[in-house]
């Protein structure tokens, strides 16, 4: 089996091209930094993963995904070979990307509030809830009573 999981944030904008045999296939590229479990004399450590995404992938790629943004992809190992412009075998590992989604809220990757992107009819301005710093929204006094579970 080969499959893969990895999460981390975008090292760029993601590279995106057309191509194919119809020249209208979206090819997308970027590179994902991917904190190691284990740290070197206290230091912060990540792998940096080649990506690719093919189709509605890319194109979601494209549109949505910008440099600091972390994700999660499911995909598989795929491994090639090319010669450059000087004569030189080169090997390549990248991770084809099956799927692939955010691993965190927009206003935590961005830490500010931002407009959400509607049609311009149903366009409203998203505020990032409340929270006390540890990510859990802040609940208001005297709302114990509304709550079913309390």
């Amino acid at each position: 089996m080969n499959q893969v999981v990895l999460m981390g944030r975008l090292t760029r904008d993601p590279e995106v091209r057309y191509g194919g045999s119809d020249s209208s296939t979206a090819i997308a590229r970027y590179t994902l930094a991917v904190d190691r479990r284990f740290r070197r004399d206290g230091e912060a450590t990540a792998d940096f993963i080649g990506c690719v995404a093919f189709g509605r992938n890319a194109e979601f790629a494209e549109k949505y995904l910008r440099k600091g943004v972390k994700i999660a992809i499911v995909g598989r190992i795929q491994t090639g070979s090319y010669t450059n412009k000087d004569g030189v075998r080169v090997y390549t590992t990248d991770v084809v990307v099956e799927n692939q989604e955010f691993a965190e809220s927009k206003a935590a990757s961005d830490n500010a509030s931002r407009t959400y992107e509607a049609p311009q009819e149903q366009r409203s301005t998203y505020t990032a809830p409340d929270t006390a710093g540890d990510g859990f929204m802040n609940i208001p006094e005297g709302i114990d009573e509304a709550l079913p579970f309390v």
